[in-house]
């Protein structure tokens, strides 16, 4: 595959267990120029050093909280790039209190801000990204099998998991016209920093390796290299999609 010319925007890159960081190491080692955010002054000493050893062209601050962030940064995409050809988000947030009680327990607050972050935050990109990409372009998200099976202690996240499937489901009827395609990824449970605040997570990390048919669990680079794969031009008539990289994990459940 061939990324090279291709432009892409990446977020949710937090350090080098990141799913984001193993989709920018793919997409850049094939020629991709790339667009990487980090989410405040905190998360930048982390995210910058790996900008550069990506060789990311920008580096934007991002917090789907401010929506002026979110204007700001495609208004200098615009500047610098004037297109845009795909967009990978890997965000998920869920205040902990939620995360951890019982779905029948969260408040509509809580529930609301886990939506808003994790499933609503790619509507948004989707409209900021659809006039830039006027060539058509390629939009992903990452989800996980909780959202069409119950998974303990993956709580909220489960319900918010499932309409993020649904959004990409509609998206790409949306966009197809313009040749944008969108599409869902599926990897099983990974050692990132954020899947680290479900509770018993090695439990699910051991059960994952020795109940899928290929006993072993996913990397961020094999995510990465399905997310290439979709961006690319090789993929140009497929959307819509879930695509699990879970070493089969979801086929046992």
């Amino acid at each position: 595959m061939d990324l090279k010319g291709k432009r892409g925007l990446i977020i949710g890159i937090a350090n080098h267990d990141s799913i984001a960081y193993g989709c920018a190491k793919v997409c850049s080692e094939l020629g991709a120029s790339l667009c990487i955010t980090y989410l405040n002054d905190k998360a930048h000493k982390y995210v910058a050093p790996i900008a550069q050893e990506l060789s990311a062209e920008l580096l934007l601050p991002l917090d789907f909280s401010d929506e002026s962030q979110l204007d700001a940064l495609f208004r200098e995409i615009d500047r610098q790039w004037g297109e845009l050809d795909f967009v990978i988000h890997s965000v998920a947030w869920s205040p902990l209190e939620e995360l951890h009680g019982r779905l029948i327990d969260s408040s509509a607050i809580g529930f609301m801000q886990a939506m808003d972050i994790s499933c609503h935050s790619l509507i948004r990109l989707a409209h900021y990204a659809e006039p830039r990409m006027d060539q058509g372009g390629a939009i992903i998200t990452m989800s996980y099998q909780g959202s069409e099976k119950v998974v303990e202690h993956y709580n909220l996240m489960g319900p918010v998991k499932a309409a993020l499937e649904s959004s990409v489901r509609y998206l790409a009827a949306e966009l197809g016209e313009k040749g944008i395609r969108v599409h869902a990824l599926s990897p099983g449970p990974m050692k990132t920093r954020a899947a680290s605040g479900i509770s018993d997570f090695g439990r699910l990390l051991e059960t994952a390796e020795q109940v899928s048919p290929l006993h072993a669990l996913g990397t961020v680079e094999d995510v990465g290299n399905m997310a290439a794969f979709l961006v690319s031009d090789r993929a140009k008539r497929i959307t819509g999609n879930v695509a699990y990289i879970d070493a089969g994990h979801h086929i046992m459940m």
